[in-house]
């Protein structure tokens, strides 16, 4: 018995030996994460400051469109855009001005708030991403879309060696986003063009994305975008959206984020 009572003690006191060592490199590897995720929260809140909408100030107010609600068609309906723009972005805009105020940050322009998204309420991220979001993409579409060209137009041909490379890429960032999201072309803080995903209202100046950067060029793949159109048809939603992107204002950020992550 007394046998069996040391292989016991013997065992236990192995067993703990194993365990410590996981348990500080578990210790070390989250600590690790929250490094990384402070480091990139700072170098983030030095880009959102130098943001055009960094002058976004609460409260905020749904935009107008430059375009009538059918001047998308056939690519988008009249309906849809309708829908999309005076319900969803409206009541993005409604929550964000709700929200921001009840938790008291109401002070912060909604970039800012995102560099730091980790301390804010998951009502203040949600429907403060929708409100950015829906703004942003509102602007890269333009009746009939417009000439690829200019210094971005250079800048992905050198980056993803063709036109059609970089379709590629980002339609299959755009479809293989699981449920609702976005796609996104961004410039990222090491002045690198790239394409990303994001899940429901998130965005590339949250921290916690795999890819962070100025949003050059984004497409909305909740259903609520495409579906009195398209039904489930996602990939001909993505593939006839090239129709009508404005790459004038494409171009246009990706000359302002270039001035801003080279200032960081």
């Amino acid at each position: 018995m007394k046998y069996l009572i040391s292989i016991l003690i013997v065992m236990t006191m192995f067993s703990a030996c194993q365990q410590a060592p996981e348990k500080n490199k578990a210790a070390d590897n989250k600590q690790m994460v929250k490094s990384e995720h402070s480091e990139s929260s700072d170098q983030l809140l030095q880009i959102v400051k130098k943001l055009p909408e960094y002058k976004w100030q609460h409260p905020y107010k749904l935009p107008e469109l430059p375009y009538a609600y059918n001047a998308l068609e056939p690519t988008i309906d009249e309906l849809t855009m309708k829908t999309h723009h005076t319900k969803h972005h409206q009541g993005y805009t409604n929550k964000t001005n709700k929200f921001v105020k009840q938790f008291g940050v109401e002070n912060k322009p909604v970039v800012h708030l995102f560099a730091e998204i980790e301390k804010h309420p998951d009502a203040v991220r949600n429907n403060g991403g929708g409100f950015y979001n829906h703004g942003l993409f509102w602007t890269f579409l333009t009746p009939g879309g417009s000439a690829f060209e200019g210094e971005v137009a250079d800048a992905i041909k050198k980056e993803f060696q063709s036109f059609e490379n970089f379709k590629s890429e980002f339609e299959n960032q755009a479809a293989t986003q699981f449920g609702s999201g976005w796609a996104w072309l961004v410039l990222t803080p090491e002045g690198k063009l790239a394409v990303t995903q994001s899940s429901n209202q998130d965005n590339p100046l949250m921290p916690s994305l795999e890819v962070n950067g100025v949003p050059l060029l984004n497409i909305d793949v909740w259903e609520h975008a495409y579906y009195l159109e398209y039904q489930n048809r996602r990939g001909e939603y993505i593939s006839n959206f090239w129709d009508i992107v404005n790459w004038k204002t494409v171009n246009e950020r990706y000359l302002m984020a270039q001035k801003v992550v080279e200032s960081i």
